[in-house]
């Protein structure tokens, strides 16, 4: 008979939210591919639960070229026109279109500061991920989300508030926010 695992309370029962509990959330990536993958559903989020892009992930995959910024930030009207009719991801205009100019802003970034993963932790302190775990409860923002929400909003990026970027930084382990008794902490 195996252990039973001790873990967040946030996923509940639902497997593909405790999969992603254990096997993704808070674990620290320096990947611009895996993050350009996290920029691109927690902006087609705003709005919307998580479990929502997550049960549309492998959709997301397949309607935006394998999360390949590149290929992203070169979509064209006809793009924009096929991801409108895809049933399988969330189909805002808006978010849509902005996923292609993030895409494009993200490319600018990696230009500028040699990749995505030196420009998101030159705001961390230290410049590496938090590992403490969090008092009073998990929060929805920190400075170091603002700080980058609000660097970002004046780039031209769009869907990226500090609420949202909290939950990028939690997604791509920036922050560790699994609670002391969680056996995936």
């Amino acid at each position: 008979m195996s252990k039973q695992a001790h873990r967040c309370a946030w996923p509940g029962t639902d497997e593909l939210y405790i999969k992603y509990h254990d096997e993704e959330w808070g674990k620290e990536v320096h990947d611009d591919k895996i993050f350009f993958e996290f920029l691109l559903l927690e902006s087609a989020q705003a709005g919307l639960s998580w479990i929502t892009i997550l049960r549309r992930r492998e959709n997301y995959r397949k309607a935006f070229a394998n999360f390949d910024v590149k290929k992203v930030a070169a979509f064209t009207d006809d793009d924009v026109s096929r991801l409108l009719s895809d049933e399988g991801i969330i189909r805002n205009r808006l978010k849509i279109t902005t996923a292609i100019t993030n895409a494009q802003l993200f490319m600018a970034i990696q230009k500028e500061f040699g990749s995505f993963d030196q420009y998101l932790y030159s705001f961390m302190p230290g410049g590496k991920a938090i590992n403490k775990p969090p008092q009073g409860g998990i929060p929805v923002s920190t400075p170091e989300s603002d700080a980058i929400s609000k660097d970002m909003k004046k780039r031209g990026f769009k869907f990226f508030g500090t609420t949202i970027c909290y939950a990028f930084m939690q997604a791509t382990g920036m922050v560790n926010d699994h609670v002391l008794s969680c056996d995936f902490r």
